[in-house]
């Protein structure tokens, strides 16, 4: 069986995660991973608990450098990445932050829109279900109309996962079609990735983020760029559901995934 890559994790350089990158290392290798990246985060004027994702970006990328030279091999790697909290305001922000940097690969995903995290409840309380997913997919269309200096969208239903409407078997595309078209139409001009992260899985869905529908439409729209990852903040959530993963994308069309090293895209076989 290929050995997979799990290019999106979160150490204790992020807000919501109390793991030490070693930790995360060590169980990653158990794992039989080819590899993975970390991609702490970074979500500037993140207003529901101001602070909580200022990552410390000169320590984070100092001590992941020191454990890529510690722990690469011919067998594993380690990757420096960072995972940005989009809004558009923040593009200058971003941009001058990246020229500063050497980093691997980018994920750039939407958690806040207009100053609200869909993972709190608050946000569904003042929407329908169609108007709350339909304002966060508007949200992400004008983030990377925006800003588009990042290598994979992450996660790009993510909102599905939260609110009294979450659950299994999901509709994320056919009520939504023309705007989770117009993602994609976008991502795919600006050869930008589609990740595939099976984070959604610990949340109680049962297809990752995106979901398979929207993985086949953006197939069908000619897109060839998918990353995957687990969107791990725990060390059990490493590879979470990886065994599944191969199949499911090859039902979908696609017979490789990429990784990122310096910002470049390397095809990796899914079988």
């Amino acid at each position: 069986m290929q050995l997979l890559w799990d290019t999106h994790m979160h150490s204790d350089f992020s807000g919501d995660a109390t793991i030490a990158a070693e930790e995360m290392i060590a169980v990653a290798k158990q794992s039989s991973l080819a590899g993975i990246a970390f991609t702490d985060h970074l979500d500037l004027d993140y207003q529901e608990e101001p602070g909580l994702f200022d990552l410390d970006t000169d320590s984070y990328c100092s001590k992941i450098l020191s454990l890529i030279d510690a722990n690469n091999t011919v067998d594993f790697s380690v990757l420096l990445g960072i995972e940005l909290g989009l809004q558009p305001h923040l593009a200058s922000a971003y941009q001058e932050l990246l020229e500063q940097y050497p980093f691997d690969y980018v994920i750039g995903s939407t958690h806040v829109i207009h100053g609200e995290d869909p993972y709190y409840p608050k946000y569904f309380s003042t929407r329908d279900e169609k108007s709350a997913f339909t304002e966060y997919y508007q949200m992400i269309l004008e983030n990377i109309q925006t800003f588009d200096n990042f290598d994979s969208l992450g996660h790009l239903d993510y909102c599905f996962r939260y609110g009294p409407y979450a659950g299994p078997n999901m509709d994320t595309y056919t009520s939504y079609r023309e705007i989770v078209d117009a993602i994609l139409s976008t991502i795919i001009k600006k050869d930008i990735a589609l990740e595939v992260n099976t984070g959604a899985f610990r949340c109680g869905m049962t297809e990752p983020n995106p979901s398979v529908a929207i993985i086949k439409r953006y197939k069908e729209l000619g897109g060839k760029l998918l990353t995957i990852g687990s969107d791990a903040h725990k060390t059990e959530h490493i590879g979470l559901h990886f065994t599944e993963l191969p199949d499911l994308l090859l039902d979908c069309g696609f017979k490789e995934y990429y990784v990122y090293k310096n910002r470049v895209p390397y095809p990796c076989p899914l079988a």
